[in-house]
């Protein structure tokens, strides 16, 4: 709610010809925690206290506020039920608080406080117009003249200006300014605006401080409209006459490049009344703007009303942005937005940049890993970023600083309503001009009817209309509405979702490169989509960093997670464990990266992120650091091999093979260069680990025009021949640019030595196995991984976000590190860290708890944990065992392995090794230490029990959930378009007739209390119709578990769960285990 008595908002393009006071320095300063400053009229006198504070600047960094604490109420939502965890009762202290899910502040302040300074007015300056330019304040601004108060404004993404000329005459004044970072309106606690997750809720004015003055006639605002087919800009003008005299008005509208004169224009006005208007075109603008040409032009305009003379510019680029079906053109060109997300994240002072210099050594940190564009979430940048963004050339998505949800919603009569109007018009008018300004949206994720979409048809609506300088939509994640010009959408278009945990495509599937989006494309064939917030997959801390943070906010997560480890006596694989699980991450980025560019017609991608975001619960998601800073596992040139404007593309369907098969891939090329690539050469090569070059060739394209997807030819050889096993790289590079790319297959024998020699194979630790190692003999231990004792839930790729916000969904772990050296890793070829081909592998493992064993033991495959929750994990470890020696696994090592390649070179590796004279354990552990390990198989196991249906179940909830022994997973019904009423019903299937004589049923444990069932009816047959239930029956609103005992045992092969009725309006069910209870 924008509220003025005598303010005006102005473009920082004008006053160029004003004279002007900096009001940086020292201020006369109070804080106001009791908030009486206004009710006892601070502004009409001295402020109370003899404290100082410097602006440009935030109070908290000089000291100002509380140390924070326990107590403190921070802004953005808190995961009480993790924080409340035993492990972080050290940090929930005064003494010694650290707070383990976003950087923490020296100082916490949250209320009003003020600042004054005396200034002395020039007597020239009697009858001009006095404009304050507070740049960039945070949050609402209150100013008052001596006693006088000149007006509020609670903009939270451009400068508050305040019309000063009726209350600064020539002498001496007072000016007042209360600042107060309160909630002023509920944009959404977790907006990047406002929420301490990120930026910090700072209290101050950072920028530009100063009181500006110029003749009463002036020129108010100008905005340039280009027009490319014409090579033309509209130029728009309003003029103020605060001198009220009617007068004849010259003014003259000129346009520069590099300093020369490009056209002019003039004509007479009649003024009449306090505002005019007028409209210029200026013809012959040639130069074109775009991300490798940023071409500006400078539009200077001067006003002369008699004696009055005003003069405004600014820097415009000719471009025009545009929609054609499914794709982004500019200037006529088609366009690919390859981008990332930037949340407000500065740590050294928890707010923005306002000098150019910054924001252009961010911009082109993100032009050196292939990037072209920004997405502002929930908040919007200061003038410093656009100038960098105009002059290097870079594309930005702003937003109007909310995220109204959680704490909010659009469009059922609140504040937010009315004011993300008049955010979005100070937006518009303060930034529109920048050429890199060509998305813009409301902000993020919307809560409200039609998930914000009843309210956002008409913003958006509105906005296409008002300004075409740019593409509408309504939002990042949804609403996808028909009034978007462009959708930014996670449907359908990332490898791993929220919520798909182990079922996404990354996880659940074989890999390829086969895969991308067309079916989303032709969904939405008239409107672009850009694929929203992708990657998100985490790296471990890199605890070198801590020493970075010599600014306002301080790594006090980190701090907790270095004692969470060197607790676990683990402190000194810290490294390994960055580096391991950055090669894990940096090959998920780029698997979610290539699968965007290779589908044809799709608009473009925005990182989650580039660089990491140290909020909600700590996202460490970046290949940079919050000081976008590179870390140690990928330079940026590697980087860009998969992310830049011209990238090489492999489809294949599979990534391992045998010596007996036939390699094929389609070379692709994403070419969105600065040129056409005519005769274009691509060199392709097979290589192994040394470089040596087994298979090459040459594909040649007559013509790829720039802007597009081309298909260059198909690879297809033999692998007879090639020595196996062995990793090899396919490499393309396209001749005279420097567009490369790779990507790693695996060759194993077609014929797999198996030989078990002198090796017992055993499953389990029964008393033949036990008599074999006692007599000195060598044993294989393959455990069953559903019968591991572990609630460590294991995939291939990298966390996704962070467990803790994401209320531990999996996988739980951050791949693999191992020892390629290690003999029992001879024949299978692989690096320190997870690659391609553990896919297989671990998709079919469970991870070992190995500190339940003595110390010594060290995994010869061991798993990089959560930094949440660190422990030793393993998939794979040997020690003496009695006389004999055992190897460990928790591999599914058995099944289909005519199929599952790598699982089976993994395990002749471990077989050749146990028959070596090199398998040689020196760490003893006793029968019982290891069956601590795993438990014995109970009636679910071995009754083989199923789940064969349900009839609603959500993405990543589905029904195989409630057997999987892990009660942190649950059977969930479709929430959104898929929600369908009671009943609800599960079926489990069991392998043979067996006598039942009730269930357990457990409910969700996470404290969330949806889903929770009030009526149940049980079901069971043998074959045939269901007939009437076994058991129905009521259970409390609690998430303890639930036993049900029939009435008399059942024989039976199904069994039927169904849901009547939930609680209170509870439209849901949800159970996260299911175990039956035999009768015999």
């Amino acid at each position: 709610m924008k509220f003025y008595s005598a303010a005006a908002v102005l473009l920082a393009a004008v006053c160029i010809n004003a004279q002007t006071i900096d009001l940086s320095g020292q201020w006369r300063f109070s804080l106001d925690e009791k908030d009486v400053g206004v009710s006892k009229e601070w502004f009409s006198g001295e402020l109370p206290g003899d404290d100082t504070l410097r602006l440009p600047g935030a109070i908290q960094s000089q000291g100002y506020g509380e140390e924070p604490g326990p107590d403190t109420e921070w802004v953005g939502d808190v995961r009480q039920d993790v924080w409340d965890a035993p492990k972080y009762e050290p940090y929930r202290t005064e003494e010694n608080f650290k707070f383990p899910f976003f950087l923490q502040p020296d100082k916490y302040y949250k209320g009003p406080a003020w600042q004054q300074k005396t200034v002395t007015i020039p007597q020239d300056w009697q009858g001009k117009h006095i404009t304050l330019t507070l740049e960039r304040p945070h949050w609402e601004t209150t100013v008052w003249v001596d006693s006088k108060k000149a007006g509020s404004c609670d903009y939270l993404s451009t400068p508050h200006r305040y019309d000063l000329s009726d209350l600064l005459t020539p002498g001496r004044h007072r000016i007042t300014i209360r600042v107060d970072n309160r909630m002023i309106v509920d944009v959404g606690h977790n907006s990047h605006s406002v929420t301490d997750h990120t930026q910090s809720n700072w209290n101050g004015i950072v920028g530009s401080l100063k009181l500006c003055a110029e003749d009463p006639v002036f020129i108010d605002d100008m905005q340039v409209y280009p027009n490319i087919e014409a090579s033309s800009a509209k130029v728009k003008i309003k003029i103020n006459n605060n001198d009220g005299g009617n007068r004849e008005t010259r003014l003259i509208v000129k346009a520069f490049s590099d300093n020369k004169l490009a056209c002019s224009e003039s004509k007479k006005l009649e003024l009449e009344g306090k505002t005019a208007s007028a409209e210029f075109v200026l013809s012959g603008l040639e130069e074109r703007w775009d991300e490798f040409s940023p071409n500006l032009y400078r539009v200077e305009a001067e006003l002369k009303a008699g004696k009055f003379i005003s003069k405004a510019d600014d820097h415009f680029g000719m471009r025009e942005i545009e929609t054609r079906g499914s794709k982004f053109y500019l200037n006529g060109r088609h366009i690919f937005f390859r981008g990332t997300l930037e949340c407000c994240i500065f740590p050294k002072t928890g707010y923005p940049p306002t000098s150019v210099d910054e924001w252009e050594r961010i911009i082109k940190i993100c032009k050196a890993h292939g990037l072209n564009h920004i997405r502002f979430h929930s908040w919007c940048p200061p003038e410093a970023a656009f100038e960098a963004a105009d002059r290097l050339g870079f594309y930005y998505q702003v937003e109007c600083s909310s995220w109204a949800n959680q704490s909010t919603k659009l469009g059922v009569g609140l504040p937010i309503d009315e004011w993300i109007y008049d955010e979005a018009d100070a937006v518009l008018k303060e930034y529109g001009n920048h050429p890199s300004f060509v998305l813009f949206a409301y902000g993020n994720e919307p809560g409200g009817p039609q998930r914000g979409g009843k309210f956002l048809k008409d913003w958006v609506n509105h906005y296409k209309h008002k300004d075409s300088r740019r593409l509408v939509t309504s939002a990042a994640g949804w609403p996808v509405i028909e009034q978007n010009q462009f959708h930014v959408t996670h449907h359908n278009v990332r490898i791993q979702g929220w919520g798909e945990e182990l079922n996404s495509r990354i996880n659940s599937k074989p890999p390829e490169t086969q895969t991308d989006y067309s079916s989303p494309v032709s969904k939405y064939s008239n409107t672009p989509i850009i694929s929203h917030e992708i990657g998100q997959w985490c790296v471990y801390p890199n605890f070198d960093e801590i020493k970075k943070y010599d600014g306002y906010l301080k790594p006090k997560n980190f701090e907790v997670f270095r004692d969470l480890l060197k607790d676990k006596g683990m402190l000194d694989q810290a490294e390994d464990f960055l580096m391991a699980s950055g090669k894990l991450q940096t090959l998920c980025y780029k698997e979610d990266i290539e699968s965007a560019l290779r589908t044809e017609g799709f608009g473009g991608f925005q990182l989650l992120d580039l660089h990491d975001f140290p909020g909600q619960g700590t996202a460490l998601i970046g290949v940079l650091d919050p000081f976008w800073d590179s870390k140690p596992y990928v330079s940026p040139e590697e980087y860009k091999q998969f992310s830049g404007a011209i990238v090489p593309l492999a489809r294949m369907a599979k990534r391992t093979f045998t010596t007996s098969g036939t390699f094929n891939a389609q070379i692709d090329v994403s070419h969105f260069g600065p040129e056409n690539l005519n005769n274009a050469k691509l060199h392709w090569s097979l290589e192994n680990q040394n470089g040596k070059v087994f298979k090459k060739g040459l594909m040649w394209k007559y013509s790829m025009p720039a802007g597009g997807l081309y298909t260059l030819g198909d690879i297809s050889f033999e692998l007879s021949g090639l020595p196996a096993p062995a990793k090899y790289t396919l490499k393309t590079e396209i001749e005279e640019t420097n567009a490369k790319n790779s990507w790693d297959i695996w060759v194993y024998p077609e014929e797999v030595n198996m030989e078990k020699g002198k090796v017992l194979e055993a499953s389990s630790l029964n008393p033949e196995v036990l008599k074999h190692l006692s007599r000195g003999g060598d044993v294989l231990l393959e455990i069953d991984p559903s019968l591991v004792k572990t609630d460590v839930e294991l995939g291939f790729s990298s966390i996704f976000w962070n467990t803790a916000w994401t209320q531990g969904q999996a996988p739980h772990t951050l791949g693999i590190l191992c020892d390629p050296e290690h003999p029992a890793l001879k024949h299978f070829p692989t690096e320190y860290h997870s690659n391609w081909q553990w896919s297989d592998p671990i998709r079919h493992a469970a991870a070992m708890k190995l500190e339940r064993l003595p110390d010594g033991i060290d995994p010869i495959v061991q798993v990089v944990p959560d930094w949440f929750a660190p422990e030793k994990l393993g998939l794979a470890f040997e020690a003496k065992v009695g006389g004999g020696s055992l190897l460990a696994v928790s591999i599914d090592m058995k099944e289909d392995m005519l199929r599952r390649l790598p699982s089976r070179q993994l395990k002749a590796s471990l077989l050749s090794y146990m028959n070596s004279d090199k398998f040689s354990p020196d760490t003893s552990v006793s029968a019982e230490q290891i069956q601590k390990l795993f438990r014995e198989p109970g009636f679910m196991d071995m009754a083989g029990a199923e789940v064969v249906k349900t009839n609603s179940a959500h993405s990543g909830r589905g029904g195989a959930n409630v057997l999987d022994g892990n009660p942190n997973t649950i059977w969930h019904t479709s929430w959104g378009q898929g929600k369908i009423p009671h009943p609800h019903e599960i079926h489990l299937k069991i392998d043979y007739p067996a006598k039942v004589k009730g269930l357990k049923i457990l409910p969700r444990q996470d404290g969330n209390k949806n889903g929770l069932i009030k009526k149940c009816s049980i079901y069971a047959k043998l074959s045939g119709s269901w007939g009437k239930p076994v058991w129905q029956g009521s259970f409390e609103r609690n998430m303890d578990e639930k036993s049900v005992s029939f009435d008399k045992p059942v024989k039976a092969k199904h069994f039927r769960i169904v849901s009547e009725e939930g609680f209170a309006d509870d439209q849901y069910s949800s159970i996260a285990e299911i175990e039956l209870l035999p009768a015999e």
